[in-house]
């Protein structure tokens, strides 16, 4: 008796499940711990509740009829882009759901990879969990003041109306996959339409209130370490399980991930160095390493090393003048975009996508050609193919165009219903008034008052030696 089908192999089907489970310890807890330790005390819990809801409202949806409309059959609606830019709605939670061999019907009918070695549970799942780590990125634009209820509702339609159609027009075989356009890890699928669609979220949110704003302190630098490791290290499945096979160029993408990401996040420390106040901080680390992530995410298999050392250390340029100049001008002045998502993940997996048009070199190999079957690679600018950067940067205005008009519609119609917003009186107190839970518990009151006569006094009644630094205040 033997457990495997004859198309399954335990190392591939191992390694996708052990990527996948890498990229889901990106959302839950490394987004989630991230996150909360970057927003005031009074939104930590909130912050960690809408991160770990919207990744469960994801998968139900996903199952139930996401997963086919970006990797299913197309739905014909019309002629071009209207021919293959969404599938067919409907569950994988059937035997053949759950077993059978894993496949792509629009990539598999025209031969662009060789057939999957795993089951198609192994494919929804690694699926769901970049579809479940989009809208906790785009979290990141609306903190401190989205209405929990709200929430809850958008991430489900979103994920139905924009991610979906993201998914198959770039990876599922629909228009722009089959013009030649290719997104690696998720570039423009995920970054690109996180940025853009949590920019537009909070400007059609509001902003938060004005001394939140003001009082950007986070609240434990520990908890944002620990989040920020997290997300660097399961990128490794990030990238290194979209060739879909335990193969040389999963290695080598998730060898360039790390170049990429350390030459981003040195460069933007040493940006911090040259301008005023002049001095490395962490938070500019952590940013520096998000845009080396993202920035190499749509391009890890595609480029070699040199390519992805390059590309980490011209988006962190590119991305930290955004940050730091961009933000304080015309809209992105306007429009409170909390964590400054519309930069570290929108214009970084943008100039990521484009750079794959420039950057790709021929000889790294995703896939080596059987029989008659060509070996598959990239060919950017740089290496003789002239046109894939125009091809890639039209996939890229589309995304932005549909994220950015989808997005808008949704919150519009979700705020006939239901505010979008909480009322300033809800935002002055936080957590303990959304869920009546803090991130510690409740303090009693306390007056902390000047004390050098008080321990004087002590002193000199005791004639105990007492620590003046110690002693500086005293609690009442």
């Amino acid at each position: 008796m033997v457990p495997y089908p004859s198309w399954l192999h335990a190392g591939d089907n191992a390694w996708q499940l052990t990527a996948a489970t890498l990229v889901g310890l990106m959302s839950i807890p490394g987004l989630a711990v991230l996150y909360g330790g970057i927003v005031q005390k009074k939104w930590a819990v909130n912050t960690m509740l809408m991160a770990f809801s919207g990744f469960s409202a994801v998968l139900i949806v996903w199952v139930l009829w996401a997963f086919n409309m970006g990797f299913g059959t197309p739905i014909h609606v019309g002629p071009g882009i209207l021919g293959s830019f969404v599938g067919h709605p409907h569950p994988v939670l059937d035997h053949l759901g759950e077993q059978s061999q894993a496949n792509i019907p629009l990539l598999s009918g025209i031969g662009l990879m060789p057939k999957f070695r795993f089951a198609q549970s192994s494919l929804v799942y690694f699926q769901f969990v970049f579809a479940g780590i989009t809208p906790l990125l785009f979290l990141g634009s609306v903190l401190g003041r989205m209405n929990f209820k709200a929430w809850l509702v958008f991430v489900p339609l979103w994920t139905t109306f924009v991610y979906s159609v993201n998914a198959m027009l770039v990876w599922g075989g629909g228009y722009w996959a089959a013009k030649g356009a290719v997104d690696y890890s998720g570039g423009y699928v995920i970054h690109l339409a996180a940025g853009v669609s949590g920019f537009v979220a909070a400007a059609v949110v509001g902003p938060r209130l004005k001394r939140d704003r003001e009082n950007t302190a986070p609240n434990n630098l520990l908890l944002v370490a620990v989040g920020a490791g997290i997300l660097w290290m399961g990128w490794n499945g990030f990238n290194g399980g979209d060739p879909y096979f335990a193969s040389a160029d999963a290695s080598a993408a998730v060898l360039n991930t790390n170049l990429a990401t350390a030459a981003s996040l040195l460069t933007w420390l040493l940006m911090d160095m040259s301008a005023k106040p002049k001095k490395p901080t962490f938070l500019g680390a952590v940013n520096g390493m998000i845009v080396g992530l993202v920035t190499i995410t749509p391009a890890a298999g595609y480029v070699n090393g040199w390519g992805a050392l390059v590309m980490g250390i011209l988006a962190s340029v590119v991305v930290w003048f955004s940050f730091n100049k961009l933000s304080t001008k015309g809209i992105f002045a306007k429009v409170d975009d909390a964590l400054g998502v519309i930069h570290t993940h929108g214009v970084a997996g943008l100039m990521g996508g484009l750079m794959v048009g420039l950057f790709a070199d021929p000889k790294m190999i995703v896939y080596l050609g059987l029989g008659k079957q060509p070996n598959v690679y990239v060919e950017g600018l740089f290496y003789g193919h002239p046109w894939q950067f125009m091809i890639q940067l039209f996939a890229g205005l589309t995304i932005i165009v549909w994220d950015a008009v989808v997005t808008f519609i949704l919150l519009k119609i979700i705020g006939l219903f239901i505010p979008l917003r909480m009322p300033d009186e809800v935002l002055e107190i936080g957590d303990l008034e959304i869920h009546s839970e803090q991130l510690e518990p409740p303090e009693t009151a306390r007056r902390l008052v000047p004390a050098a006569d008080h321990a004087h006094e002590q002193h000199a009644a005791s004639g105990s030696a007492i620590d003046s630094s110690v002693q500086s205040m005293k609690l009442e």
